[in-house]
This record gives structure tokens, sequence and C-alpha cells, in this order.
């Protein structure tokens, strides 16, 4: 099948005025965006959890969690703090580990903590992702 026929086929499940009605409903509440992935099933569940959520059934946690699952990149979670030099220092002071052993749970080079420690480096992605779970939750939450 191809990727047209796919759209295609996608596009004929959802009745008529339903991305129109999730359209209209993401705008009142903010939280629904249509894609082309969407289907009648998505549109429902997303809208049965606002519902949810509304009338104080469902906790923002889990509403967001369901949201985030069936939209995907379209509603993503907040950016983990920046962390300074100095932070990354007094993180791996704190559990006690060497430059090299720090490195190594992490899976990153001695030369790049030592970079990230004295500032001339800043971590991204998944170094930075590591490093903000290891600041909230201490460094037991890694092993």
């Amino acid at each position: 099948m191809t990727k047209t026929a796919r759209k295609t086929q996608i596009t004929n499940r959802v009745p008529k005025g339903a991305k129109k009605r999730a359209m209209t409903a993401g705008k009142k509440a903010g939280t629904t965006r249509v894609t082309k992935g969407n289907t009648r099933l998505t549109l429902e569940l997303l809208e049965t959890a606002r519902d949810m959520h509304t009338s104080g059934l469902l906790t923002d946690v889990v509403r967001d969690k369901i949201t985030m699952r069936h939209l995907g990149g379209a509603a993503t979670p907040a950016d983990p703090a920046e962390l300074t030099g100095e932070n990354i220092k007094a993180l791996r002071e704190q559990a006690n580990l060497s430059q090299a052993v720090f490195a190594s749970y992490l899976k990153l080079t001695v030369g790049y903590v030592s970079k990230l420690e004295r500032g001339t480096e800043s971590p991204k992605g998944p170094t930075l992702v590591l490093l903000d779970v290891i600041r909230r939750k201490g460094f037991e939450a890694i092993l």
C-alpha cells in the first residue's frame, strides 16, 4: 500500500465533521491538535480525557500522559533545567565519584565531563536529561 493510499484510507475512516469538531474542541481546551495520523478513536480518546479532566476525574499529570501518548511531539514536556559546570561538579562530588567513574556511568568521555565541569561546554540532549534526572532524583535513579 502506498503512502498516499494509506493517508486516504485513514482520512476516509474519520466521519465528516470529526476533524472540525476536534479542532474546535482543541481551540477551546488548548489540548488537541489535529494531525494527518489522528484517527477517529484518537480524537474521541482525547475528548474523553479532556472532559474527565474538566470534571475532576483525571489529574493534570494523567491527562498530559494521555495527550502525549496520542499526539506524540505535539504536546512535549518541559525542557530539563540548565545545569552549570558548578552544578555538575556538585552532583558528581555528592555521589563521591571521580570524573572517570562518573563518565563511565553516563557513557561519556572523561574529557567531556571535565569540559562540562569547567563550563566550556554545556550538556545537550541525552546527557542533559540524565544529569537532570540525577539532580532531581539522586544518582541512584540511573543505577
